[in-house]
């Protein structure tokens, strides 16, 4: 003979789970960190290379588009000698498809002013970078490649910078 505590567990446990499982589902969906930020990004239709190498992992809000992404600490480094940027250790914003917007962690060296990046677009074959009221547009194949904290995108297998070696030989003409 069941007692009436039996019963009842029961009874609630099927309820109990006929209830639970669409939350289990929907933390499920929205965790889903299967995926790498940079196949996060390339799903979002943006190249690898805007994020440097080593990101640790990431928050997405399936439902808003707000996103983070993880360094083990921030990271800096020039790109072609000409632009410096620096990376927090947590960088994000929100994502939509050829669009990030309200960023936050990412910076870029105009001139002697570290200037945050607030937005990048895709347009086209081409990237548009915005700080504040200025923009700056390059081609997609720059962004092909991850750069590494530190050297950028001329690392060697150790990640530091390469040197440059130059000839010691001198023309005439």
């Amino acid at each position: 003979m069941f007692t009436t505590r039996q019963i009842a567990v029961t009874l609630a446990l099927p309820l109990l789970i006929i209830f639970l499982t669409p939350l289990i589902t929907a933390v499920d969906v929205d965790g889903d960190t299967s995926l790498s930020a940079y196949d996060l990004l390339a799903s979002y239709d943006f190249p690898v290379g805007i994020l440097p190498k080593g990101v640790t992992g990431y928050d997405l809000d399936n439902s808003t588009g707000k996103w983070s992404a993880y360094l083990n600490g921030s990271c800096s480094f020039a790109l072609e000698g000409s632009y410096q940027l620096r990376y927090k250790s947590r960088i994000g914003g929100y994502i939509a498809k050829d669009r990030l917007t309200s960023l936050y962690g990412v910076s870029v060296k105009v001139l002697f002013l570290w200037l945050n990046i607030g937005e990048v677009v895709k347009n086209g074959e081409n990237l548009e970078f915005s700080v504040g009221i200025a923009s700056a547009s390059f081609p997609l194949y720059n962004f092909l490649v991850c750069p590494q904290c530190g050297c950028g995108l001329n690392c060697n297998s150790n990640g530091q910078i390469l040197k440059i070696r130059n000839s010691h030989l001198v023309s005439s003409v």
